[in-house]
């Protein structure tokens, strides 16, 4: 049987942790990246940015021009602070939707000791109880009861 691939969206796609991200992405054999965004370099290739990148992909695109309902997952490769308020803004619109945190706004569960480490308010207290903050390879049974996955950061994947 044929296995659909999986619709992704980077958003954050020219920073350091994004063009990563796509390189890994346009390896794998069951990703379908539809959407490249950035807030810069509209329209521009991201073979532009990293020459490793060798798949045709979609140019780089405004989060404002992204068809939500063909997506299945999307990955945030922001600045703290900024991922939470876009899935604030979609969650509940597209209840099949998921969401793979790189930064660090879904990692602490209180949202009071978020604003104390890193000196921004929560935009987004209420869906802290729908993430988990977790990798895949340790906690994999309790990983797919949740939309929004935390990734952590190097530290400690490194350990």
């Amino acid at each position: 049987m044929l296995q659909k691939k999986i619709n992704v969206l980077v958003i954050g796609a020219t920073g350091y942790v994004g063009l990563d991200l796509i390189f890994l992405l346009s390896k794998h054999p069951k990703i379908n990246i539809k959407y490249l965004c950035a807030r810069k370099n509209i329209g521009k290739s991201i073979s532009n940015f990293d020459k490793r990148i060798k798949k045709k992909l979609p140019k780089i695109t405004s989060v404002k021009k992204v068809n939500w309902a063909i997506l299945d997952l999307v990955f945030l490769s922001l600045p703290n602070g900024e991922a939470q308020k876009l899935v604030k803004q979609i969650y509940f619109k597209y209840k099949n939707l998921r969401f793979i945190d790189l930064s660090a706004d879904f990692r602490i569960s209180n949202p009071k000791i978020f604003e104390k480490n890193y000196n921004l308010k929560h935009k987004a207290k209420s869906l802290i109880k729908d993430s988990i903050y977790s990798l895949p390879e340790l906690n994999y049974l309790n990983i797919n009861k949740f939309r929004i996955i935390s990734n952590p950061g190097c530290y400690p994947t490194s350990i």
